[in-house]
């Protein structure tokens, strides 16, 4: 019988993610001479082309210029795609990225009827948080002639119906 130093053999592992959770990219850059309709048509071509999300936050730059950071989450496998779309689609010269663990909640889905028409409402396991889809609500809005907020409040009202254990937010307005 051999005898190793360590185990001579080999693991694996098999399993699925399927809640989005992993590795994620992060792509950064500064921007101070970007108009804000150059800068929404970028943001909007990022989310189009596969961005998990995308902002800006304002920062202090060089030379005392105040300025934007444009962010953009992203699938590793798209970070070189998104990189050179934000390179050519906003005013940047260059474009940081980095790897981050994500941790995401599971999430269902659910179908509520309101006096507008039916919505979707997202719900996270576990906490039971909910929220409308904001474009489902957004449509009802504009097919309803009605604020946003009454659709929204109509959609979580329609949910907390069925689920006593929701708190339910204010709206500060």
């Amino acid at each position: 019988t051999k005898e190793f130093e360590s185990a001579n053999c080999v693991r694996a592992f098999l399993g699925e993610a399927g809640d989005g959770a992993g590795q994620v990219a992060v792509l950064e850059c500064n921007l101070d001479d970007m108009t804000g309709e150059a800068l929404g048509f970028a943001m909007e071509r990022l989310l189009e082309a596969g961005a998990l999300d995308v902002f800006t936050a304002p920062v202090g730059m060089k030379k005392s210029r105040p300025g934007l950071m444009a962010q953009v989450v992203a699938r590793v496998e798209d970070e070189e795609k998104l990189g050179n779309l934000l390179l050519n689609e906003s005013t940047t010269l260059g474009v940081r990225i980095s790897h981050m663990r994500r941790m995401m909640q599971k999430r269902r889905f659910e179908r509520v009827s309101t006096e507008y028409g039916e919505i979707t409402v997202k719900i996270a396991e576990g906490t039971g948080r909910a929220c409308p889809e904001y474009e489902q609500a957004a449509a009802l809005a504009r097919a309803n002639h009605v604020p946003y907020l009454n659709v929204y409040n109509a959609a979580m009202s329609a949910y907390a119906v069925s689920y006593t254990h929701l708190t339910l937010p204010t709206n500060s307005r």
